[in-house]
């Protein structure tokens, strides 16, 4: 469903785990806006995926794409590929989760950059598996 005012509180405690710090208020101005739009799976009235689509100079950025497991992360995929249909895509996804990299190789996208995440002090505790999208590079 797409994420409007009643669904974003949902949305930023799916969210809470997959940031190491708390991002409420940009979450808040990220999920809303002319040039994006953000689409949530809920069952059973709990939020199990999310991710957000926008508008770029060429073509359109997914970002970030959370969800509990492949299907559901295919499913938004293909939601928010739908919503902005016949731009070109970028999806970012982390090297760890082969899913993720299976999930853009399955609908064409190819590696143009990489990038290494890098931290001082340990890294934390995030749950990479469930990350098919970062939400930007752009913002750190």
């Amino acid at each position: 469903m797409a994420i409007d005012p009643a669904l974003v509180d949902a949305v930023i405690a799916y969210d809470r785990p997959f940031f190491p710090a708390p991002r409420e208020r940009f979450l808040r101005c990220w999920l809303g806006g002319a040039t994006r739009s953000g689409w949530a799976l809920v069952e059973d009235g709990a939020v199990t995926g999310y991710g957000v689509i926008r508008a770029c100079r060429d073509g359109a950025k997914i970002g970030p794409l959370f969800a509990g497991d492949a299907d559901r992360a295919d499913l938004l995929f293909r939601r928010l590929a739908a919503s902005m249909p016949g731009v070109e895509l970028a999806l970012d996804t982390p090297e760890p989760n082969a899913a993720a990299i299976a999930l853009a190789t399955r609908y064409g996208l190819a590696p143009s950059f990489e990038t290494a995440r890098m931290y001082r002090g340990p890294a934390p505790d995030l749950p990479m598996p469930k990350v098919f999208g970062i939400t930007t590079f752009e913002l750190g």
